[in-house]
């Protein structure tokens, strides 16, 4: 059966064809081929993972990376150091694009608390994650939200829509309460959760059923979906570096879907950035203990430096410390805290920088690795 595509970018989808799609879409030996090589990486990510004994070693770092790179994808952009700082002040209010960071990276980890302590990924996840991204309170876009997708760039129809949503009494609630059936009833629809979420991923985008956001919480869904089925324990996937990297085939295969019907492209597509993206996460996570244990090894020889394993522990938490961190962990007293990481900084291990009147430790190789 034929894809019935997008009549008129103009006009609202209201004939967006629910799911399933027809299995033709995607039963080919290149997709099968291709989600054989992904399951293999992220099986070999999941594995590499759980042996971690500080998970925070990886979920503040590398979910703060995905934040930002999902958040450069719609041109929200901020550095390292604004970033990583904001999130080592606990009590600040950082502003503008940082502070939309951390909000992704918030909801990144509450909508895994929310799952793994028995929700599910339906209506009030999606608007629960709407709202933490976009800092708005309502829910489900109304039929007076003129919605539609415009065309970037300079060029001659910058500014026209390229897409324009369904819209409707009722339209965008019933698409996305068939959306949400197809994701949980796995004996009505028994498929495959990778090509499930690439599947899902799509149709979530094409009902875009927010007044803002829609991106950031339908690639936080993502990851959502691989921590539920199984195929993570911890939402560390750094899925949103390989869209940054490959923005265009991303935008470029939503649109295939829409006006020709090519589900086999966007499928493969995502299935390749999960591979890719697993073993990249796989790899710095191996960089991240190898230098953690270096770090140790260094400090140990030192031998003036009391409990070395919770000093390291608390260095690779997040790039920037500060005395602060240490002492409210009951790790060491002020003084103490202070005395040992301007040691470090002696040592070539931490970088000490002074902001305003704050004073920060960067730890240079878990900074050097998350940046590359």
């Amino acid at each position: 059966m034929a894809y019935i595509i997008n009549p008129d970018r103009n006009t609202p989808w209201n004939g967006l064809p629910e799911l399933p799609i027809d299995s033709e879409q995607y039963q080919t030996i290149e997709v099968y081929e291709q989600l054989g090589n992904t399951k293999a990486a992220i099986g070999r990510l999941q594995g590499r993972s759980i042996v971690i004994p500080n998970q925070g070693i990886l979920v503040n770092s590398i979910s703060l990376q995905e934040a930002k790179a999902s958040s450069a994808i719609e041109n929200i952009f901020t550095t390292d150091d604004e970033l990583y700082k904001a999130f080592s002040e606990q009590q600040s209010q950082p502003q503008g694009a940082t502070k939309e960071i951390l909000n992704y990276r918030e909801a990144l980890w509450d909508g895994y608390h929310y799952l793994s302590n028995g929700g599910a990924i339906d209506r009030d996840y999606f608007i629960r994650m709407y709202r933490i991204v976009s800092q708005f309170s309502d829910g489900i876009r109304t039929p007076i939200a003129q919605i539609y997708i415009k065309q970037g760039g300079s060029g001659p129809n910058a500014g026209k829509a390229h897409y324009t949503p369904p819209r409707g009494a009722g339209v965008v609630e019933q698409k996305l309460d068939n959306l949400i059936e197809f994701l949980n009833n796995d004996d009505k629809f028994p498929l495959d959760p990778l090509l499930k979420m690439a599947i899902g991923h799509f149709q979530f985008e094409a009902i875009h059923p927010f007044r803002d956001g829609n991106g950031r919480t339908g690639r936080i869904f993502n990851i959502h979906y691989l921590t539920q089925k199984g195929l993570l324990d911890y939402p560390i996937l750094f899925l949103s570096r390989y869209i940054m990297e490959h923005k265009e085939a991303y935008y470029d295969g939503l649109a295939g879907i829409s006006q020709r019907g090519s589900w086999k492209n966007w499928i493969l597509y995502m299935l390749k950035a999960v591979e890719e993206t697993a073993t990249l996460t796989y790899h710095k996570i191996n960089d991240i203990i190898a230098a953690k244990d270096a770090i140790l090894d260094a400090i140990v020889q030192k031998g003036d430096i009391m409990r070395p394993e919770l000093l390291v522990e608390a260095i690779f938490t997040q790039p920037f410390t500060r005395v602060k961190h240490l002492t409210d962990q009951g790790a060491y007293a002020e003084n103490t805290a202070r005395k040992y990481l301007d040691q470090l900084s002696d040592m070539g291990i931490l970088e000490k920088r002074a902001v305003s009147r704050n004073v920060y430790y960067l730890n240079l190789e878990l900074y050097r690795i998350l940046s590359e």
